[in-house]
């Protein structure tokens, strides 16, 4: 129900109508994603560890796909924590990968990574990034059926969530490759400054955006109780 009243108030706040592949469409899917990942089992890690982002990147439907060939892809929306607490307006990103080996299935996932660190924002920030080729990074997985623990999510410069349905038994980043979708950016602004000068410059305003920037606020206050290790 209170998905459906989200999507609702989305639809009557959009200027125009959010067509599906437009990037009003991918920031009210993000939207979306982020209410569900709160109201997930996993919700308390998901809320703890957004009040001590410096960062997120909203993946609302992540593809994967293979039978011996096998790729993933989607695309995503980062917004910062600027120094007063707010949320900038989001950048937009192309996520991709692809591999080869005796494999079969399908999958689609929503996705958030929680940016804990200022190197893990720069390393985001830049043209293109490939997770697990920078060794100086350290990225823990939630979720989704990839094991992994609060305590080493702790001390990750990005911690990534997943909420997974499909063949797969979870899904991985590895080797995926990010980059900035400048083209949805002149689109949704008029203008592709690029991601660094978005999300912490400011250049680029959307009031299609202020649902996802009043929701990362709501969630994303910094502080809150602590969670235990293991998430209880």
């Amino acid at each position: 129900m209170k998905r459906l009243l989200l999507a609702a108030a989305l639809a009557l706040g959009t200027a125009a109508p959010a067509c599906a592949g437009t990037p009003q469409h991918l920031v009210d899917s993000s939207t979306l994603a982020l209410e569900d990942m709160v109201g997930s089992g996993m919700g308390n890690q998901v809320e703890y560890m957004l009040r001590r982002s410096k960062a997120v990147v909203i993946c609302p439907n992540i593809f994967r796909a293979g039978f011996i060939f096998g790729g993933e892809g989607g695309v995503c929306v980062l917004s910062a924590r600027a120094d007063d607490g707010t949320w900038s307006y989001p950048a937009f990103y192309s996520l991709g990968s692809g591999s080869f080996g005796l494999q079969i299935g399908l999958q689609s996932a929503e996705v958030m990574m929680m940016v804990m660190t200022k190197g893990g924002l720069n390393a985001l920030l830049n043209s293109q990034f490939k997770f697990g080729l920078d060794g100086g990074l350290t990225i823990a997985t939630l979720g989704g059926g990839i094991n992994g623990s609060m305590s080493t999510a702790l001390n990750a410069d990005i911690v990534s969530f997943s909420d997974t349905e499909g063949l797969y038994g979870g899904i991985s980043l590895s080797g995926a490759v990010m980059s900035d979708n400048t083209n949805l950016e002149q689109r949704y602004y008029g203008q592709a400054p690029g991601a660094r000068a978005i999300v912490l410059y400011g250049q680029g305003t959307n009031p299609g955006a202020n649902p996802l920037r009043t929701l990362l606020q709501r969630y994303g206050a910094p502080g809150g109780a602590p969670v235990s290790p293991s998430g209880q």
